[in-house]
């Protein structure tokens, strides 16, 4: 268990109920997640912080902030290291990988990914998905706050098995200003999942 995850069970403020559902399953926000703390990406692959001079304050570009179980509110934001979200910036990108599991389509119209947008000010963001980092298809966009986007629609079902997920700022939508200015992550999960085997 991490020491974010842990950080969001014992102390957090988004709402965490084990049980549910499954055994692994917690339910944050409203949305239920079967798998659990596998359901949320792992890993950080890039980040660009927005268009020049239209990009998030230093203390607001910790990547790394959108991994694992949503948790803001939570710290002051000082610096990058205790923040709870980052900071996209106008048009800025950030593309995550799930590690422990791949996204998959349900086979249904319910919504496989959550986006954890948050904020006063909110923001669209574009999301693509990929099975290998390079080639990027579309699930179109969330337009702010926490939103799921169904990955069937898109074309995409059971068999489909996703590991990256890529988010960029649509840099026409919200302030193109200010400290943490661009769509401000928070977590990224998936809801129709399966374990990776080796």
């Amino acid at each position: 268990m991490t020491k974010r995850w842990m950080r969001t069970l014992l102390g957090g403020a988004a709402a965490v109920v084990l049980g549910a559902g499954s055994a692994n399953a917690v339910v944050i926000g409203g949305v239920e997640f079967p798998q659990g703390a596998v359901s949320f990406a792992d890993a950080v692959i890039s980040y660009q912080p927005g268009l020049a001079g239209a990009d998030p304050a230093a203390r607001y570009q910790g990547a790394a902030n959108a991994l694992g179980a949503p948790d803001y509110p939570g710290a002051s934001c000082a610096t990058a290291a205790t923040c709870d979200f980052v900071s996209l910036g106008v048009g800025g990108e950030l593309v995550l990988r799930f590690t422990d599991n791949v996204l998959t389509g349900s086979g249904t119209s319910a919504d496989d990914l959550w986006i954890f947008e948050i904020g006063p000010d909110v923001e669209d963001t574009t999301v693509d998905v990929s099975t290998d980092g390079i080639t990027w298809l579309s699930v179109g966009k969330v337009t702010g706050s926490t939103r799921g986007i169904d990955i069937d629609f898109f074309g995409y079902g059971t068999s489909s098995a996703f590991s990256y997920v890529r988010l960029i700022d649509d840099p026409n939508e919200g302030d193109t200003g200010g400290a943490s200015v661009g769509a401000d992550i928070d977590a990224v999960g998936a809801i129709t999942t399966r374990p990776v085997t080796n």
